[in-house]
């Protein structure tokens, strides 16, 4: 008995240590169509904050980020959580992100179920961060220009768990010509649209939603995820199809369920190399 006893005590401490112990990941995106200037360019990716506080004032995160000397900083939805909405939290972080590095944001499922999302969005533009509805934006490096787009969650068009979230994301692909647009990176909550993003030919897609699967077992992967169910296809890591590379961020906060299993939240550093 007591043996079961320390085994449980150490699986509760170990649990709460992986749902706090945020990690810093970097993946290195290889493409003949990134221009020679944007050769090392570095992309810190966060999602899925859900009001998170890590460290007072969400120093944790803010630390990370700094360590990773980032270029820009790509939010990819659900940097609120709408079961227990705070702006106060969610602008002071991306202020503090701000002074980092400049941020692009795109919506998530959760800011399409507040009323307040329209207050959200007034301050980040106050605080200076671009947001991508629906939209792109140009970085240009003496000459040298790689284009972000940004498409909504769908759910603010279709219902979240029964809409067809397939053809409004195609069609706003659709509207902003990503074919040929030379490099192109796209912001997209969702990751269970891969082959959406692969019709189009986008070269890096950045990614989140699935919060790595939950609960991870060693081998097979994250057990759950919104919008994939059981064992889903799409859950944390690098996917590859054709010249579409996608990544997606096992997140940083949780919403329906508030823990997590074998599955630390995490930043995710993309380094872009040319190859010419």
């Amino acid at each position: 008995m007591a043996a079961l006893s320390v085994v449980l005590i150490g699986l509760v401490v170990w649990v709460a240590w992986g749902n706090t112990a945020l990690e810093l990941n970097t993946y290195t995106i290889t493409s003949s169509r990134l221009p020679e200037n944007f050769d090392g360019y570095r992309i810190a990716h966060i999602s899925d904050l859900h009001n998170v506080q890590m460290g007072e004032d969400n120093g944790n995160i803010l630390s990370i980020l700094r360590q990773a000397n980032p270029d820009i900083i790509a939010i990819t939805g659900d940097l609120i959580d709408s079961r227990n909405t705070s702006l106060e939290i969610a602008l002071q972080f991306v202020g503090e992100a701000m002074k980092i590095a400049p941020c692009y944001y795109v919506t998530g499922n959760h800011e399409a179920r507040v009323s307040e999302y329209d207050l959200l969005k007034a301050g980040m533009v106050s605080a200076g961060v671009v947001i991508l509805e629906n939209d792109q934006a140009e970085i240009n490096i003496d000459g040298d220009t790689i284009t972000l787009i940004g498409v909504n969650d769908p759910s603010f068009q279709t219902d979240y768990l029964f809409g067809d979230s397939d053809a409004v994301i195609n069609a706003k692909l659709t509207e902003l010509h990503t074919d040929g647009n030379g490099f192109t990176i796209l912001l997209s909550h969702r990751p269970e649209l891969f082959s959406i993003y692969a019709a189009h030919d986008v070269d890096l897609v950045l990614s989140g939603h699935a919060h790595g699967g939950q609960f991870r077992i060693p081998f097979i992967g994250g057990v759950v995820a919104p919008n994939q169910g059981l064992f889903p296809e799409f859950d944390a890591g690098v996917y590859t199809d054709g010249n579409t590379n996608m990544l997606v961020s096992r997140g940083v906060g949780n919403s329906i369920i508030p823990f997590r299993v074998n599955n630390r939240p995490e930043i995710i550093l993309v380094e872009l190399k040319a190859n010419n």
